[in-house]
Protein backbone atom coordinates (compact mmCIF):
# COMPACT_ATOMS: atom_id res chain seq x y z
CA UNK A 1 0.00 0.00 0.00
CA UNK A 2 2.40 2.56 1.18
CA UNK A 3 4.23 1.71 -2.25
CA UNK A 4 0.90 2.42 -4.60
CA UNK A 5 0.68 6.01 -2.30
CA UNK A 6 3.98 6.76 -3.39
CA UNK A 7 4.31 5.80 -6.52
CA UNK A 8 1.08 8.16 -7.24
CA UNK A 9 2.81 10.74 -5.07
CA UNK A 10 5.53 10.67 -7.57
CA UNK A 11 3.32 10.82 -10.39
CA UNK A 12 1.18 13.42 -9.08
CA UNK A 13 4.63 15.48 -8.94
CA UNK A 14 6.15 14.72 -11.96
CA UNK A 15 2.73 15.60 -13.53
CA UNK A 16 2.26 11.65 -15.09
CA UNK A 17 -0.87 9.47 -15.29
CA UNK A 18 -0.66 6.35 -13.23
CA UNK A 19 -3.94 5.00 -14.73
CA UNK A 20 -5.37 4.90 -17.89
CA UNK A 21 -8.70 6.35 -19.06
CA UNK A 22 -11.40 4.24 -19.16
CA UNK A 23 -13.40 5.81 -22.22
CA UNK A 24 -12.79 7.77 -25.58
CA UNK A 25 -14.45 10.32 -27.14
CA UNK A 26 -15.73 9.65 -30.52
CA UNK A 27 -17.79 11.90 -32.98
CA UNK A 28 -21.42 11.01 -34.23
CA UNK A 29 -21.12 11.78 -37.78
CA UNK A 30 -18.05 10.36 -38.07
CA UNK A 31 -16.93 6.49 -39.78
CA UNK A 32 -14.02 4.72 -37.81
CA UNK A 33 -11.53 2.13 -39.12
CA UNK A 34 -11.02 -0.98 -36.66
CA UNK A 35 -7.28 0.08 -36.67
CA UNK A 36 -8.39 3.21 -35.03
CA UNK A 37 -8.33 6.34 -37.78
CA UNK A 38 -11.56 8.16 -38.32
CA UNK A 39 -13.22 9.79 -41.35
CA UNK A 40 -15.35 13.34 -41.77
CA UNK A 41 -16.88 13.15 -45.11
CA UNK A 42 -18.19 16.19 -47.08
CA UNK A 43 -19.35 15.34 -50.46
CA UNK A 44 -16.03 13.14 -52.54
CA UNK A 45 -14.01 14.71 -49.74
CA UNK A 46 -13.11 13.15 -46.71
CA UNK A 47 -10.71 14.38 -43.47
CA UNK A 48 -8.61 11.45 -42.30
CA UNK A 49 -6.80 11.60 -38.19
CA UNK A 50 -6.38 8.82 -35.35
CA UNK A 51 -9.26 8.55 -32.97
CA UNK A 52 -9.11 9.52 -29.42
CA UNK A 53 -8.96 6.10 -28.46
CA UNK A 54 -6.04 5.44 -30.45
CA UNK A 55 -3.71 8.09 -29.39
CA UNK A 56 -4.58 7.89 -25.86
CA UNK A 57 -3.31 4.38 -25.87
CA UNK A 58 -0.49 5.70 -28.12
CA UNK A 59 0.61 8.26 -25.27
CA UNK A 60 2.48 11.28 -26.41
CA UNK A 61 3.02 11.83 -29.90
CA UNK A 62 6.35 13.05 -30.87
CA UNK A 63 6.37 12.67 -34.48
CA UNK A 64 4.03 11.98 -37.64
CA UNK A 65 5.07 10.50 -41.24
CA UNK A 66 2.84 12.48 -43.65
CA UNK A 67 2.65 11.19 -47.16
CA UNK A 68 3.18 14.03 -50.03
CA UNK A 69 0.09 15.72 -51.64
CA UNK A 70 -0.76 13.92 -54.66
CA UNK A 71 -0.08 10.43 -53.29
CA UNK A 72 -3.09 7.59 -53.95
CA UNK A 73 -4.04 5.71 -50.98
CA UNK A 74 -5.84 2.66 -50.04
CA UNK A 75 -8.17 1.57 -48.03
CA UNK A 76 -6.97 -0.26 -45.36
CA UNK A 77 -3.36 0.30 -46.31
CA UNK A 78 -0.79 2.46 -44.96
CA UNK A 79 0.15 6.05 -45.48
CA UNK A 80 2.38 7.04 -42.53
CA UNK A 81 3.24 6.79 -39.46
CA UNK A 82 2.71 8.12 -35.87
CA UNK A 83 5.55 8.09 -33.38
CA UNK A 84 4.72 8.15 -29.50
CA UNK A 85 7.05 8.19 -26.67
CA UNK A 86 5.68 4.22 -26.05
CA UNK A 87 6.04 3.50 -29.55
CA UNK A 88 5.73 3.63 -33.15
CA UNK A 89 2.24 2.78 -34.98
CA UNK A 90 1.21 2.75 -38.96
CA UNK A 91 -1.50 4.79 -40.16
CA UNK A 92 -3.74 2.83 -42.27
CA UNK A 93 -6.00 4.47 -44.70
CA UNK A 94 -10.08 4.19 -44.05
CA UNK A 95 -10.93 5.08 -47.46
CA UNK A 96 -9.27 4.83 -51.17
CA UNK A 97 -8.46 7.87 -52.81
CA UNK A 98 -5.55 10.70 -53.44
CA UNK A 99 -4.19 12.81 -50.74
CA UNK A 100 -5.57 16.51 -51.81
CA UNK A 101 -4.10 17.83 -48.27
CA UNK A 102 -2.00 16.97 -45.50
CA UNK A 103 -1.70 18.72 -42.25
CA UNK A 104 1.42 20.74 -42.16
CA UNK A 105 1.17 21.76 -38.10
CA UNK A 106 1.84 18.44 -37.45
CA UNK A 107 5.48 19.08 -38.83
CA UNK A 108 5.68 21.79 -35.75
CA UNK A 109 3.14 20.36 -33.20
CA UNK A 110 2.65 16.32 -33.24
CA UNK A 111 1.07 16.97 -29.80
CA UNK A 112 -2.30 18.24 -31.71
CA UNK A 113 -2.88 14.41 -32.63
CA UNK A 114 -3.21 14.12 -28.71
CA UNK A 115 -4.59 17.63 -27.47
CA UNK A 116 -7.46 17.54 -30.92
CA UNK A 117 -8.03 14.51 -32.34
CA UNK A 118 -11.11 14.77 -33.80
CA UNK A 119 -9.91 18.71 -35.03
CA UNK A 120 -6.68 20.31 -35.06
CA UNK A 121 -5.20 16.55 -35.14
CA UNK A 122 -6.35 16.10 -38.41
CA UNK A 123 -3.79 14.04 -40.31
CA UNK A 124 -4.61 13.94 -44.12
CA UNK A 125 -7.48 15.10 -46.43
CA UNK A 126 -8.32 13.20 -49.24
CA UNK A 127 -10.59 13.12 -52.74
CA UNK A 128 -12.31 9.88 -52.47
CA UNK A 129 -12.35 7.26 -55.23
CA UNK A 130 -14.90 5.47 -53.94
CA UNK A 131 -17.73 6.20 -51.89
CA UNK A 132 -18.92 2.72 -51.15
CA UNK A 133 -15.98 1.81 -48.97
CA UNK A 134 -17.53 3.76 -46.50
CA UNK A 135 -19.99 0.83 -45.67
CA UNK A 136 -17.09 -1.01 -44.57
CA UNK A 137 -16.91 1.48 -41.82
CA UNK A 138 -18.17 1.34 -38.42
CA UNK A 139 -20.71 4.13 -36.95
CA UNK A 140 -20.06 6.19 -33.76
CA UNK A 141 -21.79 3.06 -31.51
CA UNK A 142 -20.45 0.20 -33.51
CA UNK A 143 -16.66 1.38 -33.02
CA UNK A 144 -17.38 2.34 -29.24
CA UNK A 145 -18.34 -0.54 -28.64
CA UNK A 146 -15.26 -2.18 -30.46
CA UNK A 147 -12.75 -0.27 -28.39
CA UNK A 148 -14.51 -1.94 -24.91
CA UNK A 149 -14.28 -5.31 -26.12
CA UNK A 150 -10.82 -4.44 -27.39
CA UNK A 151 -10.08 -2.91 -24.02
CA UNK A 152 -11.69 -5.99 -22.24
CA UNK A 153 -9.19 -8.06 -23.76
CA UNK A 154 -6.56 -6.53 -22.38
Amino acid sequence: MASKLWASRAASYFRISLFHRGFATVIKDFKYADSHEWVKVDGSSATVGITDHAQDHLGDVVYVELPEVGAGVTQGASFGAVESVKATSDINSPISGKVVEVNEELNNSPGLVNASPYENGWIIKVEMDNSVELKSLMDSDQYSKFCEEEDAKH
